[in-house]
């Protein structure tokens, strides 16, 4: 193209505009920065608005660190706050303590103070918010077990503070607060909290009357603090622990010596810098860039590091162990976590996902029975959803090398989790006639419409579950059988790994769907894959339906090829998927189905069991849409905004999908030990191990229009499969990709090596 050029007058015209432009619209424009390091890129808040239900929670917290906060109110757009959180002990549970500060002695006083409230920011590691009716700005910065809050009351002659525990104790001790809470099951959750101002006057809340007294006990137990009527800043800092109180003095002294709020909030960004630091990516959109950091960021939430100073307390026997130098992590619902969560953190980090596995078989050995825990949380094994995935995670991390925790305790626990233990959803009862009938006919039976329960094994609500059981069964069976052959358990490997097939009695030939039979071994007549089961299809599937289970196959993707009629057939299917109509309104839809939200056709974009589904085109020689697939979802259903969260994150479970799927791969079937490619958001992305290895994928032209790979190299050589393995990853290298905006549909045929 010719240059433009300008003449003198011509050069005056635009300085004038561009000076009446930025007077107009400020300065933002000029002065506006791109985000200088990965955690800068972090928004706490994207998914804070449900679709349906709530998908995420501007958590502010260290990577796996023992203390989490996020302010306390019905959602994102709730009007007030629910006082200032001083830790969350699980996963989307509610503040176990509760600091509110009081500006006004006319204030009705209240164990927690409801709070109108204006500017705040949330990032990682701080939190920032205006009481603007109190006229207190509050200012928060979290460590690993301790914090610190700084206050700056604006309008006061009386600044006060009530610290409360929902069921326990406070009291002061002259120097600092102490406090417990029961959180259920033999646990509870301490706080030392002291202040750089000495408090005029200690005194006790109950009923709404301030009473004289240093302890307070029972439900909402608080007491008050009442400052000099000149002070204006006030700085808390405090500690937490699961063990006593005087070891949440200890965390907090070890990790916080002075009350300087700036000095941990940089040492808060160095420390998520660090963690997200070990994926780089380049190129990409800047929306990208956001949800990539958002996503890993969320990888960090869960499962939680409760060792402290060597020690920690299991929710799974109530006591205090020495950790022997292994940290104890908990806080790890396995049903979501062990499709992609897990398999991310053998990639970037092996060691902390050994001292997860190692801490899981301590909890195998802690509780009454030596099973592997499902969902493991701070106060035990919560025994929810259905099958027990945690074989998975155990066979993945095996498969790809990491070696450093009791494999064949792991291997004994597990196989107690699926043979002894019921298979009954949402139970940790021992194995029953339900399952009896599982091992000797091959399927979990369904109830016809109107038949009553006979197992009492089985949970009330959660209902059989029948065909999400026998299918998620069978993939732990072949997990247990894998590891059972890498063990030289070979009787052990022939028995599971024959079990392992029991999905195709349920496979329908008929309709190519997997379909509940009764106790006689016939198919339920009449059936409507969307909508029977009742409420979430817990009677047939679970939380999604047939659409969902009909790919459910993660172990023998070739096998359910053929069940479907073939590769053209199979990818036939998987279109219809996409393309199939809710059958009914959104509101009967997801009355019954509130779980599958997210919704492409009857695909679901929300619900965890559907994340390997859009990469089965590749073992189709279909590769060209598994790279549409991904880009359209993604870009669809995940965005930088308060809605920009499709479903039930479940901290990490869904992010962790999103963050191996920008980077260009996916771990379709965890305990394979091999990655389906996709389609790449970045010109480059590079993983660093801890083996001080790093892979790179370059993706050449890559754009939201470029989505289709034209060819492949991995290391210099050409490659024309769709799938690397760990191995190739961890010895190092690069993967080369040569993207275009039309399909190459030659490329990726080769056959997957499963």
């Amino acid at each position: 193209m010719p240059k433009i050029r300008f003449n003198k007058f011509q050069q005056g015209l635009v300085k004038t505009f561009l000076l009446l432009y930025f007077s107009a619209f400020g300065t933002t424009a000029l002065h506006a920065q791109s985000p200088s390091s990965a955690v800068d890129y972090v928004n706490p808040y994207m998914g804070n608005i449900s679709h349906l239900l709530v998908p995420t929670y501007p958590t502010v917290h260290l990577p796996n660190s023992l203390l989490r906060v996020y302010p306390e109110r019905g959602d994102y757009t709730a009007d007030r706050i629910r006082g200032l959180p001083l830790i969350v002990t699980s996963h989307r549970g509610s503040s176990a303590f509760n600091l509110s500060p009081i500006a006004n002695k006319q204030k009705e006083l209240k164990p927690i103070i409801s709070y109108s409230y204006d500017q705040e920011q949330i990032n990682p590691y701080s939190y920032s918010v205006y009481l603007d009716e109190e006229q207190i700005q509050v200012d928060y910065a979290v460590s690993h077990q301790s914090a610190i809050y700084q206050l700056e009351f604006e309008g006061t002659d009386d600044p006060q503070f009530i610290f409360n525990s929902r069921r326990g104790e406070m009291k002061w001790d002259e120097d600092g607060v102490s406090g417990s809470q029961d959180i259920g099951n033999r646990t509870k959750v301490y706080l030392y909290a002291e202040a750089d101002v000495k408090p005029e006057k200690v005194g006790l809340l109950k009923d709404g009357k301030l009473l004289e007294g240093t302890a307070a006990n029972g439900d909402q137990a608080a007491i008050i603090l009442q400052f000099p009527k000149t002070q204006r800043k006030i700085n808390i800092r405090y500690g937490i622990s699961f063990i006593d109180a005087e070891q949440a003095k200890a965390n907090l002294r070890r990790e916080i010596k002075t009350y300087d709020l700036e000095k941990v909030k940089d040492y808060g960004k160095n420390t998520w810098n660090k963690a997200l630091g070990k994926l780089k990516v380049e190129g990409g959109t800047e929306n990208d860039r956001h949800i990539f950091y958002t996503s890993l960021y969320r990888t960090f939430e869960r499962p939680v590091n409760i060792s402290e100073d060597g020690r920690y307390f299991s929710g799974f026997d109530g006591q205090v162990h020495q950790d022997s130098g292994i940290p104890f992590y908990t806080d790890d619902w396995i049903w979501d976590s062990y499709r992609a969560h897990h398999p991310l953190n053998v990639l970037i980090e092996p060691t902390k996902e050994s001292h997860i596995l190692q801490s899981f078989v301590r909890m195998s050995e802690q509780m009454p029975n030596f099973w592997f825990p499902t969902f493991p949380e701070i106060n035990g094994d919560s025994r929810r959803m259905n099958s027990n995935h945690g074989v998975a995670a155990i066979l993945d991390a095996y498969k790809k090398g990491i070696r450093s925790f009791e494999v064949e305790r792991a291997y004994q626990a597990a196989k107690g989790a699926i043979t002894e233990k019921t298979l009954a959803p949402w139970s940790g009862k021992p194995a029953g006639g339900m399952d009896r009938f599982f091992y000797e006919k091959g399927y979990i039976p369904a109830l016809r419409p109107g038949d009553k329960e006979i197992y009492p094994e089985v949970h009330g609500f959660e209902k059989r579950q029948p065909v999400a059981v026998t299918l998620g069964t069978s993939y732990d069976l072949w997990c247990l059988a894998q590891l059972a052959k890498e063990l030289g358990k070979t009787a052990d490997y022939e028995k599971f790994l024959q079990l392992s097939f029991n999905y195709r009695n349920l496979f329908n030939e008929k309709t190519k769907f997997f379909h509940p039979k009764d106790a006689e071994g016939k198919f339920l007549e009449p059936f409507d894959y969307v909508f029977s089961g009742g409420q979430g299809a817990r009677e047939t599937y679970g939380e999604n339906n047939a659409w969902i289970y009909r790919w459910d196959v993660q172990h023998n993707i070739p096998d359910l090829i053929q069940l479907m009629g073939g590769k053209q057939q199979f990818v036939k299917e998987l279109d219809q998927m996409f393309n199939q109509g809710l059958g009914k309104s959104k509101f009967d839809f997801y009355q019954q189905l509130p779980d599958h939200t997210g919704n492409v056709g009857q695909f679901s974009m929300a619900n965890e069991p559907s994340l390997h589904i859009p990469y089965l085109y590749n073992y189709a020689e279909a590769a060209w849409m598994t790279q549409k697939r991904i880009k359209t979802l993604i870009k669809q259903w995940f965005r930088n905004d308060l809605m920009g969260v499709p479903g039930d994150e479940d901290g990490g479970g869904l992010s962790s999908f999103v963050v191996f799927s920008q980077l260009g791969f996916y771990p379709v079937t965890p305990g394979s030990a091999v990655y389906s490619i996709g389609s790449p958001f970045f010109d480059k992305a590079t993983i660093s191990m801890e083996n001080g290895k790093t892979f790179t994928v370059i993706a050449k032209n890559a754009s939201d229009k470029n989505k289709y790979i034209q060819s492949a190299k991995l290391n210099g050589k050409p490659w024309n499969s769709t799938e690397i393995t760990h191995v190739d990853i961890a010895k190092g290298g690069t993967l080369e990709l040569l993207m275009g905006d039309k399909a190459n549909k030659s490329w990726g045929v080769s056959q997957p090596s499963f």
